[in-house]
């Protein structure tokens, strides 16, 4: 079902087109190595028909980096504390690859079709790389290993599956993502107010503090004043 299946080309109606730019932007916050190799394997095995801009995926060398890669994100995302400072750094990988993604899917649009893809891309691949290092935030001061490793497992597994989802079934994959998406939203919300509500309450509480550290004369100067 997926040969012939032509990325970004004109056999892709403008909707799935669409469905393949957002699971794949998708897949690549969570993970762009995985969904780079799996690209690029899928096109090497002739199941994906690849446009020109995107026709380096399918070179072994960018196949066999992306997996190597892969692997030592693999390992590398599951420990504990030093998994925030990997994808910190990775902020500046998996971003920009969604973006080149959907350059490279869209070369054959307007450049202002092509520019909105990108910036979608972008911002989508955003919202997935923020919410895994949220997520990554709450699990983190766990005492155990475990909930790291599956975390991390989980998200892997899933980059790969919408990835390959995308060129199957890209309507239903883009489904999936714009929930989500929908939950990631919701969660940063609440994220948000949480942490907005911590940091009144400090500063309320360093006042209330700073008052009662003052001595009886100086209060009396202060309310004289």
């Amino acid at each position: 079902m997926l040969a012939g299946m032509k990325f970004g080309g004109s056999e892709l109606a403008g909707s799935e087109l669409v469905g393949l730019i957002v699971a794949v932007s998708f897949a690549a916050g969570l993970n762009a190595y995985a969904t780079v190799a799996t690209l690029g394997l899928l096109a090497h095995a002739g199941l994906l028909d690849l446009p020109s801009g995107l026709h380096l995926l399918a070179s072994w060398w960018v196949i066999a980096a992306s997996g190597v890669l892969f692997a030592i994100e693999f390992f590398a995302d599951k420990i504990p504390a030093f998994d925030l400072i990997w994808n910190a750094l990775h902020t500046f990988v998996r971003i920009p690859v969604a973006a080149l993604i959907a350059y490279g899917a869209t070369s054959q649009l307007s450049p202002e079709k092509q520019l909105l893809a990108v910036l979608a891309g972008g911002a989508i691949a955003l919202a997935a790389h923020g919410g895994k290092t949220a997520a990554r935030v709450a699990v983190t001061p766990s005492p155990e290993p475990v909930s790291n490793f599956v975390l991390s497992a989980g998200e892997d597994t899933l980059a790969v599956f919408l990835t390959w989802l995308a060129t199957q079934h890209p309507i239903a994959a883009a489904l999936i993502v714009a929930a989500f998406l929908a939950v990631i939203v919701v969660v940063m919300r609440w994220v948000f107010r949480a942490m907005s509500r911590a940091l009144k309450n400090l500063f309320h509480a360093a006042e209330n503090g700073a008052e009662n550290e003052l001595t009886p004369s100086k209060r009396r100067d202060l309310n004289a004043a």
